[in-house]
């Protein structure tokens, strides 16, 4: 059983105590707004599939198409290295909703919507 989770703050409470938790993300969802040569400006993310247990499953819940009339450049600063939240509970780089992964890639280059992207980098905990 897991309640419900609040990213904002996760988030907040996170830079509250001060700790970081910074991966290195490549994303190849060159659709997506935040893109900026396949890093994220966005700053954080959170990769959602509460249930998962294959990669299939899980997703970018901030993946936001580009939209033609949109600005083509992306908002924001691209980093390498970014904040990501983890609603992937049997993910074996799942320590209390933060991604402990040292390296992630969300993977979608043809998606138009979160649901067509993944988290390459999740690994079942399943049998464990």
């Amino acid at each position: 059983f897991m309640a419900s989770f609040d990213f904002n703050s996760f988030v907040t409470q996170n830079h509250e105590k001060g700790g970081s938790i910074m991966a290195m993300l490549v994303c190849s969802a060159q659709k997506c707004v935040y893109n900026n040569g396949m890093y994220c400006s966005k700053g954080d993310i959170k990769v959602g599939g509460e249930n998962a247990t294959r990669v299939q499953e899980t997703c970018c819940t901030d993946f936001t198409e580009r939209t033609t009339q949109g600005a083509k450049s992306s908002m924001g600063t691209a980093s390498q290295k970014i904040n990501v939240a983890c609603e992937a509970c049997h993910c074996v780089y799942n320590d209390e909703h933060k991604c402990t992964a040292g390296q992630i890639g969300i993977t979608g280059a043809g998606a138009c919507t979160s649901e067509q992207t993944e988290c390459g980098t999740f690994k079942c905990n399943c049998g464990k």
